[in-house]
């Protein structure tokens, strides 16, 4: 039992060939995925960083040139009119007509321009509306059927400013709804006037808060090439910049906005950021300026430390990929610098999704990995298991089943035809050694060195009556067949009484009890077999007669006492055997059997062990041949009930 628990043991801290080989398939796979995977995420990466940077750049380009266009239409027709439109040098009130064909065909060629407009140096102002803003036409009190209008602003005789209204239908004509009011706007005061008046080169003013429309806007204005106090403008609407800014975002949280050379946001992507940068620039009067968010106000501060393109920046534990670059195309924010910033998440989400993809792909290889590896393991071990089972049956001696393990590995194939032919070389050598012994002897590990020790033991001796008359009354070949069946039944009473033949000598048989096996019920195992046999000679010596073959008388002499046993002999070549007077003394009792008419013989040393379950008859005591001291005999007449304490 000890034995066993000692090798489930093993068994348990060893892993399975099964196992190993799932463990190094399945690493091989999660080793080569893992690095594929990190690669490609890797590159994933930086594409997604370079196509952002690529987009970036792009986004910076078209949004430059969209303020190229906005701003250089505008300029142009301020250009025009301040250089070639003589008209405007005028009164305000004066050339009207002319006026109005100038300012009529540049609002309907400009999309953005809110509204053209000439400041006098009298105070007096001129100024064409495009009326598409609902805001103007509720402010001015348009007709319905009316395209544009036409503000301008003259004093009257006893001195005071009056602001006259007349509107344009969309074929250019003059409609009767004029009107006459008060005004109290002076264009000298405003910031577009006094930084053109006296020069002749463009100029803008602004972002602004536009006073009608609330819409943020800018202008540009230039004073008149002939008389500089006259100054031309133009409101240019920042919609579609906002709108451009807005709509082309990279991503959901990503943010673009333009910085003065301050590094105040001017106009922004965000509806609510650009809402507290008109509120900032209105109450700037005040003296108060509106919350910036943290993220534009962080950017802006950067742009104060750096100048230029920023690769990454991390605030408030967010890293953005951040691109800036100074505007010097365009009329419109000149000197000013665009700033584009996007989450580095979201950049990577592409990437992300790449590697998650890249994951499940993987993880559904190593699932299918897994049960291939299962299967092909399960496959290769079942047949190592067969031959493990083939090898346990030959640690029995069992003979019975052939070994032969059909596999398609050469090498398990090999190992199967390599156990077949070592099955045969045993069970050839099993017939001539005692398999009970070999299997008993290697249990007890009397088999593992040449030694012997003292031990009591019962020693049980067989013989033929007169059987060298039998064999020379017979041929070889019938004794040998006689003998063989005769064997047979002598080795199955002392097998199945737990006993070991240990020598067949000649016509005699050597059995013993209780080595290399322990047996406390030695002696009464020896007397049962003796029995046994005695019983089964009677069917056997039947049917020989039966056969015209002669009977087998056999005699029995059994004795238990101390010997030496152990594994004798050569160094390549051992005998598992008993020694000492016990097995001489058992030997001479076989042989008194003729001297008293007996068939099975004992010693005292017998009785004393199991007279209580075998039934024995005292006859005294005798000389054994070749002993000084007597020997007490006792016949061997039968079994008695055994009991319970036995059963």
């Amino acid at each position: 039992m000890a034995n066993a628990l000692e090798e489930a043991d093993r068994r348990w801290s060893r892993p399975s060939l099964r196992l190993i080989l799932s463990v190094v398939m399945v690493g091989l796979v999660v080793v080569v995925a893992g690095a594929l995977i990190s690669i490609g995420y890797v590159r994933a990466r930086e594409n997604a960083v370079e196509r952002v940077q690529e987009r970036m750049n792009d986004f910076s380009d078209r949004l430059v040139n969209r303020l190229a266009v906005i701003s250089g239409d505008t300029a142009t027709f301020v250009n025009i009119f301040a250089s070639a439109a003589n008209s405007f040098l005028a009164p305000a009130t004066e050339r009207l007509n002319d006026k109005l064909v100038f300012a009529r065909e540049a609002l309907l060629r400009s999309p953005t321009v809110d509204g053209l407009y000439a400041g006098y140096p009298d105070g007096s102002f001129f100024h064409a509306i495009n009326l598409r803003e609902t805001l103007w036409r509720k402010a001015l009190e348009a007709p319905k059927e009316a395209m544009l209008a036409v503000r301008t602003i003259d004093r009257s005789q006893a001195g005071t400013p009056v602001m006259r209204v007349l509107f344009l239908d969309g074929a250019g004509k003059r409609m009767q709804a004029e009107r006459t009011s008060p005004a109290d706007f002076d264009p000298r005061n405003r910031l577009w006037y006094q930084k053109a008046e006296g020069g002749t080169e463009a100029v803008t003013t602004g972002p602004y808060e536009m006073a009608v429309t609330g819409a943020l806007g800018m202008t540009i204005s230039q004073g008149h090439i002939r008389n500089p106090k006259v100054v031309i403008g133009a409101d240019v609407v920042l919609t579609r910049v906002t709108n451009f800014l807005r709509g082309e975002l990279l991503t959901t949280h990503s943010v673009a906005f333009i910085a003065d050379d301050t590094g105040r946001p001017v106009i922004h992507s965000s509806l609510s950021e650009m809402q507290k940068i008109i509120a900032a620039t209105r109450d700037k009067q005040n003296g108060t300026d509106a919350k910036i968010d943290p993220l534009t106000r962080g950017l802006s501060r950067l742009l104060k430390a750096q100048d230029g393109r920023v690769d990454a920046v991390s605030i408030n534990d967010v890293t953005y990929i951040v691109m800036s670059s100074k505007i010097t195309t365009s009329q419109l924010f000149a000197g000013n610098t665009l700033v584009i910033a996007a989450p580095l998440e979201e950049i990577l989400g592409p990437a992300y999704n790449e590697l998650f993809q890249g994951l499940a792909v993987a993880g559904g290889v190593v699932v299918v990995v897994i049960v291939l590896a299962l299967v092909l393991a399960g496959v290769i071990t079942q047949s190592l298991n067969q031959l493990t089972t083939s090898a346990y049956r030959l640690q029995e001696l069992d003979f019975q089943t052939e070994i032969n393990v059909p596999s398609r590995v050469r090498e398990i194939s090999a190992l199967s035809g390599a156990m077949s032919r070592a099955r045969d070389a045993i069970f050839t050598f099993s017939l001539y050694v005692p398999k009970e012994l070999v299997r008993k002897g290697i249990e007890s590990g009397e088999f593992s060195r040449r030694t012997a020790a003292r031990q009591e033991v019962t020693a049980l001796f067989t013989d033929i009556y007169n059987f060298t008359a039998i064999s020379e009354q017979h041929s070889p070949e019938e004794v040998v067949i006689m003998l063989s069946e005769y064997f047979d039944l002598l080795n199955v009473a002392v097998n199945r009484h737990d006993g070991t033949i240990i020598q067949f000598l000649g016509d005699s048989i050597f059995a013993m009890w209780n080595a290399p096996i322990n047996d406390d019920r030695h002696a009464e195992k020896a007397c049962r077999a003796a029995l046994a046999m005695q019983q089964a000679l009677e069917n056997f010596n039947a049917l020989q007669v039966g056969k015209g073959l002669p009977e087998f008388r056999t005699r029995f002499g059994i004795h238990t006492g101390a010997a030496v046993v152990g594994s004798v002999g050569a160094a390549d070549r051992l005998q598992y055997t008993a020694m000492g007077d016990t097995i001489n003394v058992a030997s001479r009792l076989e042989g008194m059997n003729k001297e008293h008419g007996t068939t099975i013989l004992a010693s005292r040393a017998v009785h004393e062990h199991c007279h209580d379950v075998i039934q024995f008859r005292p006859l005294g005591q005798a000389h054994a041949k070749g002993r000084a001291e007597e020997v007490e005999l006792y016949e061997v007449i039968g079994e008695i009930d055994e009991p319970a304490t036995h059963q």
